[in-house]
């Protein structure tokens, strides 16, 4: 662009001289040298003031053009590298915006699995306040059916009331609200059994266990003269301690021997011949192997009157206990105690069977019941 105002001044500069040369040709021939000469002299002066000014006006323009183009090329190089570094930073800014938005989706994830853990820690701790209530409640409620179980089989109420009255001071202990209808309940169960009258069937066995191991003791009818024998027998058997006396005692010991003797012998000829009173003959005809199987038999029947009142099967334990009764006094001497004692134990035990139920605990298992629904 620097060569086109040089060129521009020389080109236009000689057409000028001829138009101002062809004005004295007009005016006349004689001062047409003189004048072209001044002429001409004049447009060289004001030729190269055109062109000096015109050299002046390129300089100036030019160093002005280059100033320009340099004060550009800074403007280019400084916006080239605006634009470079407006570039990073929009890139910069994009990978910023991209993690934010990473850590921003990371983040919104963990506050929403921490809500749920949250949500899940509030619900197990619910739970865990309920659970407790509710393990609670079906421990008391499989101690109290426990319990009636172990009632049915002992045919006493100790267990029953051994179960409420704990129930009773588990509830107490644990203070909660929602189980106070719970604790009325056992509150009315337990006066209820405790003016309940069932069979006391543990002293029962009991009495019916001493009399089987009573019956070989027993003496049987057709044993009493042996018994008598035996009496005597004992009264003179020689005291201990007889055969240190001194000779004088000696001589007293052989005259109550002798007279002992002498009784023996008196009594045994008087039982020669008895007369007695026979009730039940089939007694006095039993052979010695026929009395173990008496006892034996007599066992039997207490035995199984012991596992009716195991089955509670009152009825037929007192008939098995009747049975005992009828052959105690038809083959077992009456006048020992130790019959008497038998035949007392028997009338006893029979009349202390009772065939009542055992009070049922319903209205505790409903209130355990309900407490377990919520309700």
């Amino acid at each position: 662009m620097s060569p086109e105002p040089h060129t521009d001044p020389s080109a236009t500069a000689p057409p000028a001289a001829p138009v101002a040369a062809a004005a004295p040709v007009t005016a006349g021939a004689g001062a047409a040298p003189a004048a072209l000469s001044r002429a001409h002299g004049a447009g060289t002066y004001l030729l190269g003031a055109v062109a000096l000014v015109a050299l002046v006006s390129s300089g100036l323009l030019w160093q002005r053009l280059s100033t320009i183009q340099e004060q550009l090329a800074r403007q280019s190089a400084d916006s080239g590298a605006q634009a470079i570094e407006a570039r990073t930073m929009a890139r910069q800014a994009e990978e910023l915006a991209r993690d934010t938005a990473a850590r921003l989706s990371v983040a919104e994830a963990r506050v929403s699995e921490v809500a749920l853990q949250r949500s899940q820690l509030e619900e197990l701790m619910q739970s865990l306040s309920r659970s407790r209530d509710e393990n609670l409640v079906v421990d008391i409620e499989s101690a109290i059916r426990l319990a009636q179980q172990q009632a049915q089989l002992t045919g006493s109420l100790e267990p029953l009331v051994a179960a409420l009255k704990s129930a009773n001071q588990r509830i107490e202990r644990a203070a909660q609200p929602r189980l106070a209808p719970v604790q009325r309940a056992i509150g009315r169960d337990l006066d209820r059994l405790t003016r309940a009258t069932v069979t006391d069937t543990a002293g029962l066995l009991a009495r019916l266990d001493d009399l089987v191991r009573q019956v070989d003791e027993l003496p049987v009818q057709n044993a009493v003269a042996l018994a008598a024998a035996t009496r005597r027998l004992a009264a003179t058997a020689p005291a201990p301690g007889a055969s240190n006396a001194s000779a004088q005692d000696t001589q007293a010991w052989w005259q109550t021997t002798l007279q002992r003797s002498w009784e023996v012998v008196r009594d045994e000829a008087r039982n020669l011949v008895r007369v007695s009173r026979i009730d039940q003959p089939e007694a006095i005809l039993l052979a010695p192997e026929q009395t173990f199987f008496l006892r034996e038999n007599l066992k039997l029947k207490l035995l199984n009157a012991r596992l009716g009142v195991l089955a509670r099967q009152f009825e037929s334990a007192r008939a098995d206990l009747a049975a005992a009764t009828a052959a105690l006094n038809k083959y077992f001497d009456p006048a020992s105690r130790r019959t008497q004692a038998a035949a007392a134990v028997l009338q006893s035990a029979q009349t202390s069977m009772k065939a009542a139920e055992l009070p049922r605990l319903d209205e505790t298992l409903s209130a355990l019941a309900t407490a377990a629904a919520g309700r």
